[in-house]
């Protein structure tokens, strides 16, 4: 059933007389909004700006909220691409909102947002993370060791370091767990990001907890489930190459040897 559109927001003001030269467009936002405070159904609503297209999708979100709608809510927080929080869907892909530029997402055509899926929508772009984050802390995302605590560091080459720098990038934004058709199906498969994370340990020389890792990734909901298409790989907006680490860790599961 199509979700149906709220009336478009009041028009920004036309740019002043003797400003024809202005880098500013007119673009419109489509928005799918949801308050469970109001209703149970989502709907669309238009908003349009007058914006340079050299700025990001972030900036506008944020013209929106601060100058037409202020009840707007999505998450930010650095803007830069690092803290990943305002992952969502734009024009149908997911990505960071403070990473896409206007430009780049045919401005001369409604833009359209909305929440990553597979996660519950607690408030238009808003989606609870509990899931995601459980799914990365049943890994044990962090260096597993044995014995008595060093004196000194624990010293590392740069080839086996090199081993899992892919992994070590992931800023967990969930836009590779949401972009995968097996999680949005079934939101018990713990998805790309979890298996990433493991990954970056599994393949760390200095870690002593791989067996436990993969045991915990031979789950029926595990590693198995994954069906390589790749969604998780175009998603990632740091470019891990995500599918491939996830055949790497079904790789050491058959062999044992990581």
């Amino acid at each position: 059933m199509a979700t149906p559109t709220l009336d478009k927001a009041d028009k920004a003001p036309e740019p002043e007389a003797g400003f024809a030269d202005s880098p500013y467009i007119t673009v419109t936002f489509r928005i799918r909004r949801f308050n469970p405070e109001v209703s149970d159904e989502a709907q669309w609503q238009d908003f349009q700006l007058e914006i340079d297209p050299k700025e990001r999708v972030l900036d506008a979100l944020h013209k929106i909220k601060w100058n037409q709608d202020g009840t707007l809510t999505f998450r930010r927080s650095c803007a830069h691409g690092i803290c990943g929080s305002d992952a969502m869907r734009i024009n149908g892909k997911n990505r960071l909102a403070c990473k896409t530029l206007i430009k780049d997402i045919s401005p001369e055509k409604p833009i359209m947002i909305e929440a990553i899926k597979g996660l519950t929508v607690l408030k238009d772009l808003v989606v609870d993370m509990d899931p995601f984050f459980q799914a990365y802390r049943d890994v044990m995302p962090f260096l597993i060791t044995k014995g008595n605590e060093p004196t000194r560091e624990r010293l590392q080459s740069p080839e086996d370091r090199e081993r899992f720098d892919d992994t070590t990038k992931c800023i967990l934004c969930a836009a590779c767990t949401s972009s995968c058709p097996v999680f949005w199906n079934d939101g018990q498969y713990f998805g790309p990001a979890a298996i990433v994370n493991a990954h970056r340990f599994i393949f760390d020389s200095r870690d002593e907890g791989g067996e436990q890792r993969l045991e915990i990734l031979n789950d029926r909901d595990g590693v198995w489930r994954c069906r390589t298409t790749f969604n998780c790989t175009d998603a990632c907006p740091r470019g891990i190459e995500v599918t491939k680490a996830i055949q790497e860790v079904k790789r050491a599961l058959i062999t044992r040897r990581f």
